[in-house]
């Protein structure tokens, strides 16, 4: 039968598709329904099998649609997905250049939670001297605030411990770089003015 004589209701929308007019894309409809209704139920497994037929269909854009894998991949929550997730965002960030800045954020945010700090600088220092990275004041943001995590004295209980200098120092770099590129980022504003007191007392 024909399906342009049915009433089509979706629950959710793959993005950019134009009306429905054959069974093919009507399933892939459903299947992003599937794929939606499962991740709310907690049902990986099922999302994970409809995600796996979506990604093979040449209607679907799967490199566009990267923070559907992320999701799949945050549903387990296990060191074994955290590194997944991790080689996940530098590959598809090799492939998708149009989405580059977000991802290398994704990158920076998922690394940030894990504890993985100095991983987080590294991948930041790697591709901020570039363009278009170079102009994007929330990833210098993201680097001073790593810098000054980790000028913090150590946890050995020593009242004469002091920040590291050269920490804030390049903490300051970044957040003057932020400030340039977005006069009203409050947070590159608000660190910048704390670094430079940090530097002031207890620098070493």
């Amino acid at each position: 039968m024909d399906t342009d004589d049915h009433q089509h209701i979706f629950l959710f929308s793959p993005g950019n598709e134009k009306k429905v007019i054959n069974v093919r894309a009507t399933h892939i409809r459903r299947l992003f329904d599937i794929l939606h209704v499962s991740l709310q139920r907690g049902d990986s497994h099922r999302a994970r099998h409809a995600w796996a037929i979506l990604a093979r269909c040449k209607e679907v854009d799967w490199k566009e649609k990267w923070r559907m894998s992320l999701r799949l991949l945050d549903s387990g929550a296990t060191l074994q997905s955290n590194s997944r997730k991790t080689e996940f965002l530098r590959t598809i960030m090799l492939q998708s250049p149009n989405q580059r800045e977000h991802i290398l954020s994704e990158l920076v945010i998922h690394l940030i939670n894990a504890g993985k700090y100095r991983d987080a600088l590294d991948e930041l220092e790697l591709y901020l001297p570039s363009f278009p990275y170079h102009d994007n004041a929330p990833l210098h943001v993201y680097a001073g605030l790593i810098c000054v995590y980790m000028a913090q004295p150590d946890d050995s209980g020593d009242q004469n411990t002091c920040f590291n200098g050269d920490m804030l120092g390049r903490a300051q770099i970044y957040f003057e770089r932020a400030k340039s590129l977005d006069s009203d980022n409050l947070v590159a504003k608000t660190f910048l003015e704390r670094v430079r007191v940090l530097q002031t007392r207890w620098s070493r």
